[in-house]
């Protein structure tokens, strides 16, 4: 009896941890004409329109399976050709896997910077892109306006903000952290300029912004997101200055800077050394 009652715990337990991991991908439908598709830990959102679609990254890098549920699930929706694929930047994990939209019809579209980055790297599973924008570009489908924002270099050279005006809703990937601290050591991150970048955000016209990456809970970013990344930036850069002028970078600085402001962001302990590394870049070694 007892080793009965134990196994049902065990099932029970079992079935409790699988209900608690999301599906694989979901859709979810945002505005009236706008969605979002989320495969495993990215995201991508794209615009249905009586006139065709217009899709954002393909978010399939290493699993091209996602592109293809990507096509799938915007095939439930609606038959209308997909008539562009917008890049949000040129790094592999949002973008790869277009070849299934551009074999579709699309028109590959994404910042000049983008461009000319994705030319030089020639993966044959990324379409080079056939429209490039410069500071800015819209798209008008089917009635509906999608503006593309260049706010200068941050986590590439090359990001967009995509809006839609309408809907006061905008999607920006891996530059807007959202309850997280930045990413790793920054890699292809441009100090000071992602401050500005950042500042240029907020007089944009939306209220909600869908991210590159889930936000915990599910919910849909503000612009005190924005406002919040901008405070922890700053304190952690006046934190690294006042460390560089004490000849602490980088390994000294990457031990003793603490931030508990911040301790309850997402990789805090793991990424925040990190973080400091880069910063020591800049304010130790001008770089």
């Amino acid at each position: 009896m007892r080793g009965a009652l134990f196994g049902a715990v065990l099932f029970l337990a079992a079935g409790f941890a699988a209900a608690q991991q999301p599906p694989v991908f979901s859709t979810t439908k945002i505005t009236d004409n706008v969605y979002l598709f989320r495969y495993q830990f990215h995201q991508a959102m794209f615009v249905v329109t009586p006139e065709g679609v217009i899709a954002t990254d393909p978010i399939a890098y290493l699993r091209p399976q996602a592109a293809q549920t990507y096509i799938a699930e915007i095939r439930k929706i609606t038959q209308a050709p997909i008539k562009y694929l917008v890049y949000s930047h040129h790094h592999y994990d949002h973008i790869a896997g277009g070849k299934p939209f551009k074999d579709a019809g699309a028109i590959v579209v994404a910042h000049r910077n983008a461009k000319a980055r994705l030319l030089e790297l020639g993966n044959p599973e990324i379409p080079i892109p056939e429209v490039v924008v410069d500071d800015f570009h819209a798209i008008e489908l089917g009635g509906v306006r999608l503006e593309l924002h260049y706010t200068g270099r941050n986590h590439s050279d090359n990001s967009l903000v995509m809006l839609l005006p309408k809907d006061k809703l905008a999607f920006s990937v891996d530059f807007v952290s959202f309850d997280s601290v930045l990413f790793r050591n920054l890699p292809d991150g441009y100090l000071p300029d992602w401050f500005a970048s950042l500042e240029r955000v907020l007089p944009l016209d939306w209220e909600r912004m869908i991210a590159g990456h889930p936000i915990p809970g599910g919910r849909l970013g503000t612009k005190d997101d924005v406002r919040a990344q901008l405070a922890y930036m700053s304190d952690l850069s006046q934190a690294v200055r006042e460390a560089a002028a004490q000849g602490k970078c980088w390994d000294a600085a990457m031990k003793e800077i603490k931030l508990p402001k911040y301790e309850n962001l997402a990789n805090y302990a793991s990424a925040l050394p990190m973080n400091v590394e880069r910063f020591c870049n800049y304010w130790g070694r001008g770089y």
